[in-house]
């Protein structure tokens, strides 16, 4: 897109002037997120077991994962690679105890659980102003947004 498309003209001495119609610029959509909290998936098939996986990795609260070999494992997927198998992709966790970061293999897998909070959950921009304005309407002053505090 050019300058001129997005609503910037060249001034006379080779500046930009400021957009004049910010309504005009290319916008991409936002991704919605289901409420996936306290969910438990079927992991039947390899697909389910990477498709809930997935959705984990997206996700920003805990899950428990329960491995094939009776073991359970609570904390944050903060990375995952996928290979051609399940046997080649894996998780990496950080336990809801503090321990070290695990690898655990999608193999090892027999179970998942959406348990902890989705810390973002309805905390998009829309609705930090949509609060904003609600304040606003009720006649407070100096108002100001403070996140939630975390548990």
């Amino acid at each position: 897109m050019s300058g001129r498309e997005s609503g910037r003209t060249r001034t006379p001495s080779g500046g930009h002037t400021a957009l004049s119609d910010p309504n005009s610029l290319e916008v991409v959509p936002g991704s919605a997120h289901e409420k996936l909290e306290g969910w438990v998936p079927e992991l039947a098939t390899p697909e389910e077991v990477r498709a809930a996986l997935e959705q984990a990795f997206d996700y920003r609260g805990d899950v428990l994962i329960t491995c094939k070999d009776g073991t359970k494992i609570e904390g944050y997927i903060f990375d995952r690679r996928t290979g051609s198998t399940l046997a080649d992709s894996f998780v990496r966790l950080l336990p809801k105890d503090g321990g070290q970061k695990m690898a655990i293999p999608y193999a090892e897998i027999a179970a998942l659980a959406f348990t902890g909070r989705d810390m973002a959950a309805g905390n998009n921009w829309e609705a930090w102003v949509r609060h904003y304005w609600e304040k606003k309407a009720a006649g407070e002053s100096d108002i100001s947004l403070q996140p939630e505090k975390l548990e």
